[in-house]
Parts: structure tokens; C-alpha cells; sequence
């Protein structure tokens, strides 16, 4: 049996990544695996063990003693389970979504997750989306995308997203949060947010999800022909 490939997206934030990895995954029969969510369960546990977020060392300590894990849920919606315990709305909070970036900086923390992304992607046919996924995380996968969009665009999506969530929306205060973001993933010590040399830079103003997805499929089919 021909290993199938790793399919790596990374992006900034507010580009769509985990719309667009969980239609790749679904559309070719792959896993799905939302980094993403584990740095956010990463920030959870150290909010649960009393530390402080700053600590790189304490929140380092914490997430390499996480068990975490991805368990299908009711309506095809990926469960996340932290040492047993389904933290999938916990880590969903206004709180934990503003400590996942800082908590995600810290180098023991950026390690223990990054073992386990690549233990869960041992064996290929995986869709694994973030900022690291091409560069760190898996250097060698077979399709690599950067997946982005210009700051005001990505903006306007996530004000649409929370206004249909009945979340008011302020479209100026949204794009100087993603600003902030983008400048602290590229300028952290540890595995900055960047494009992999070999990466697909596949910029998504003016396109449909469907259009982004179909794209990327292509690349993965294409891969899956030529393995060995």
C-alpha cells in the first residue's frame, strides 16, 4: 500500500485554514488535525493550573503533560479531549481564544505540540493546518500550501463570522487585532509564521472556499499519484 500524503496548509490568522482543511480532508478522505486547537487547549491548561500565562517554562511544562486528543462528535464535529475531558467548548472562550498566541510563543509549549503533530501524521493522510505545519512541523510533506488573503479582507470575514454568530462586529478593531497577530507569529523566536520555500502560495481575495478547496485537492491528488 502507497503511503498517502500529508497535506500541510499554513497561513496567517483569519485566512480560513481550518474552513478549507476540513473540506481538503473530508473531500479526500484524509484526517483532520486543527493545531490550532491545541495551542488553545495548550493555554487552557495553563489557566487551569494556576500559572501564568507568561511562563514559559510553567506552560511548557504543562502542555508536555497534556493528553490530547481528536474524537468525532455529533454532526461530524471534531471533539477535543484534554487527559480525557472534552475541553471543545472551553477552549472556544473570548479568554482562551486572546492566551492562545501568547502561550503558543513559548518554546517548551511550540515542542510538546509539535511532537504530537507529528506523531499524529506518521503515516500520511493527514490535512494538518497552522503556521508551522510546512516549515517545522513537517519540512518533507508532500503538498504545501501558504494559504492567505490581504489583512482588510481577512478582516471583513471574521466580522461576518461573529455577526452570524449575533457577535457585534467591529470590522476596524478586528483588523487591528489580526495585525497585531500577524506581527507577533512572524517575529517569535520560535517557528515564526512564514512560507516554506517549496510552498504553494495560494492567495484567496475574490475566491469562494469551494474554489480554494478544489485547488488544493488537485495538488494532493496529483502528489498521491507520484508517491512511492
Amino acid at each position: 500500500m502507497t503511503r498517502r500524503p500529508i497535506v500541510a496548509i499554513d497561513g496567517p490568522a483569519g485566512a480560513g485554514k481550518s474552513t478549507v482543511a476540513r473540506g481538503v480532508a473530508a473531500r479526500l478522505g484524509f484526517t483532520y488535525v486543527d493545531t490550532g486547537a491545541m495551542y488553545r487547549a495548550a493555554a487552557l491548561r495553563c489557566v487551569q493550573n494556576g500559572n501564568d500565562p507568561a511562563d514559559a517554562e510553567a506552560c511548557g511544562a504543562a502542555a508536555a503533560a497534556m493528553r490530547l486528543e481528536f474524537a468525532p462528535g455529533a454532526g461530524g464535529v471534531q471533539r477535543v479531549l484534554a487527559d480525557g475531558e472534552d475541553i471543545t467548548d472551553a477552549i472556544r472562550t473570548p479568554e482562551i481564544s486572546a492566551l492562545s498566541s501568547p502561550v503558543s510563543k513559548h518554546p517548551g509549549v511550540r515542542r510538546a505540540m509539535t511532537a504530537l503533530q507529528r506523531e499524529m501524521g506518521a503515516r500520511g493522510g493527514v490535512v494538518m493546518e497552522g503556521r508551522d505545519i510546512g516549515t517545522v512541523v513537517y519540512p518533507d510533506a508532500e503538498v504545501k500550501v501558504f494559504l492567505t488573503a490581504s489583512a482588510g479582507e481577512r478582516a471583513r470575514r471574521r466580522a461576518a463570522e461573529r455577526a452570524a454568530a449575533g457577535v457585534e462586529a467591529d470590522v476596524a478593531a478586528i483588523l487591528r487585532e489580526i495585525n497585531e497577530r500577524d506581527e507577533r507569529d512572524s517575529t517569535r523566536l520560535e517557528a515564526p509564521l512564514r512560507q516554506a520555500d517549496d510552498a504553494r502560495l495560494l492567495v484567496t481575495d475574490g475566491l469562494t472556499p469551494e474554489q480554494v478547496i478544489d485547488a488544493i485537492v488537485a495538488w494532493a491528488n496529483e502528489a498521491g499519484e507520484g508517491a512511492p
